[in-house]
This record gives C-alpha cells, structure tokens and sequence, in this order.
C-alpha cells in the first residue's frame, strides 16, 4: 500500500509541475501579445510594433509545448507507443507548416502590388 501511495505523490508532483509549466507558457503568451505596449528590451523583438509574422509564430510555438504538455502528461501518452508517435511527428510538421505559412504570408509582398495597382487607377 505505501508504494501507491508514494507513485500517487510522484504523480501530484508531476501534475503540479507541468500544471507550473503551463502557467508560465501562458504568461510568456501574454508578453509576446503585449510587447507592442511595453519595452521588453531586445530579446522579445521579433518585429514591427504590433503583433506581426514572427509573433504569430512565437505563439503557436508556446501554444505547441503547452499542447504537447498536456498530451503527454495529463492524457499519458508518454507512455504510449508505435501509431501514438507518429500522430504526434505528424501533428508537430503540420503546425510548423502552418507556422511557415504565417511567416510567408507576412512576408509576401502582392500586397504592396495591389496597393500599386490601385493607386494607378484611382
């Protein structure tokens, strides 16, 4: 019966320190949206004033770790293994294509054309 007891106390520590863990992404998900307010300094300038292209990607990073927490310790699928894996590798390269997308739609200059083109018939 001890040994229960001690794995549930490993647990609740587990629990509360992943529960911590996601605390602090969250907050760290607060600074980057707030940066525009605030002067952080040097280290959270990924751009313009405003959110832009490289804030979005900050945050679906942070928004990754958090959902990979929470995958892996509180539904216990670090225990899992084979198909649970490769969901994972797959869910991981299509956020960091929509990611990619993001940046590459910041960064595509049609905008600046169309703006070009409107102005030559206005």
């Amino acid at each position: 019966m001890a040994s229960s007891s001690e794995d549930m106390e490993k647990h609740r520590k587990q629990y509360w320190f992943v529960g911590w863990l996601l605390f602090g992404c969250t907050a760290l998900t607060l600074i980057v949206g707030i940066k525009q307010y605030y002067n952080f300094g040097e280290i959270f300038d990924f751009g313009a004033p405003g959110v832009d292209g490289p804030d979005f990607a900050v945050g679906l990073v942070i928004a990754c770790i958090k959902a990979s927490l929470v995958a892996l310790i509180f539904m216990h699928l670090n225990h899992e293994r084979g198909l649970i894996y490769k969901v994972l590798l797959f869910t991981t390269i299509f956020a960091v294509a929509l990611m990619a997308l993001v940046l590459f739609a910041k960064w595509n200059p049609i905008h600046e054309a169309i703006a070009n083109i409107q102005s030559q018939f206005s």
